[in-house]
């Protein structure tokens, strides 16, 4: 059986830098191991990101977080700096907003959770 645990490569240019965004940005906790493998989650989560160095690609990651109250999230993140590919919509199949890391990695924001 696959596990309920699970990581999802994103692709950075400075992994450590990365890191330090997720901890003071979104309140991730992080882990480096061997100076290469550095990953960052959310307190109590069971899936991780694994910040890669390397060629970045543009665009949307595919990862999606997830909260009950969208609007109010992405106004915290704004009051941090965080930038916004989309900001918030609610549309009719739910609400939603699009946030950039350091990179341009477009991570997704969406009401409920999967």
């Amino acid at each position: 059986m696959i596990s309920k645990h699970f990581s999802v490569a994103v692709m950075v240019s400075d992994a450590k830098k990365s890191a330090k965004w997720y901890e003071e940005k979104l309140g991730f906790e992080t882990s480096t191991e061997d100076d290469h493998w550095v990953t960052a989650w959310p307190k109590g989560a069971d899936w991780k990101l694994h910040l890669c160095e390397g060629k970045l690609e543009p665009g949307n990651t595919g990862i999606g977080f997830y909260s009950d109250d969208v609007k109010k999230t992405v106004a915290d993140l704004k009051k941090k700096g965080v930038k916004f590919a989309k900001d918030y919509t609610k549309t009719e199949w739910g609400e939603t907003a699009q946030l950039e890391d350091p990179d341009g990695n477009v991570i997704w924001i969406s009401k409920g959770g999967p």
